[in-house]
């Protein structure tokens, strides 16, 4: 890896770094990005090692260190130590459309059928007009959350 994002930490920075990893009281991971840091700083109180060097001191991959620096370069302290959180997709059905699928499913099945099915839910729901598409894993899950 070549070293396209140069750590440079600021007097602050570093000594923050320094309490972070002394006292060990933080989660695994955010020390371990504190020991990065604190190794691949090019500043006047680090010792500039390179991304080999501090994978095999700390026993990390080689594309931990090299985005754990571009996230400092790019995002700051901060940005290298917390995570990011995970986007967050949203949800199907809204409470109209769950109270629909809920229905449907505790009513009686389709002629020729002893019970509803998944796929059989699904389709109906479309049918209705109640989604615009909707997958059998998606019904699943719904009906397993009202149980």
């Amino acid at each position: 890896m070549n070293k396209r994002f140069v750590v440079r930490l600021s007097v602050d920075e570093h000594q923050e770094l320094e309490s972070l990893v002394t006292k060990g009281k933080a989660a695994a991971r955010k020390l371990t990005r504190a020991r990065i840091l604190l190794k691949a700083d090019c500043g006047g109180l680090g010792p500039c090692w390179t991304d080999r060097q501090i994978s095999d001191a700390l026993d990390v991959g080689l594309i931990t260190v090299h985005r754990v620096r571009r996230s400092f370069v790019e995002e700051g302290l901060e940005g290298a130590l917390v995570r990011r959180p995970l986007p967050r997709r949203l949800p199907m059905f809204d409470g109209d459309q769950e109270a629909h699928l809920i229905a449907l499913a505790c009513g009686s099945p389709p002629a020729g059928r002893r019970r509803w099915t998944l796929r059989l839910l699904a389709s109906r729901l479309v049918e209705l007009g109640h989604v615009g598409h909707v997958s059998h894993e998606t019904v699943r899950r719904t009906l397993k959350k009202t149980n």
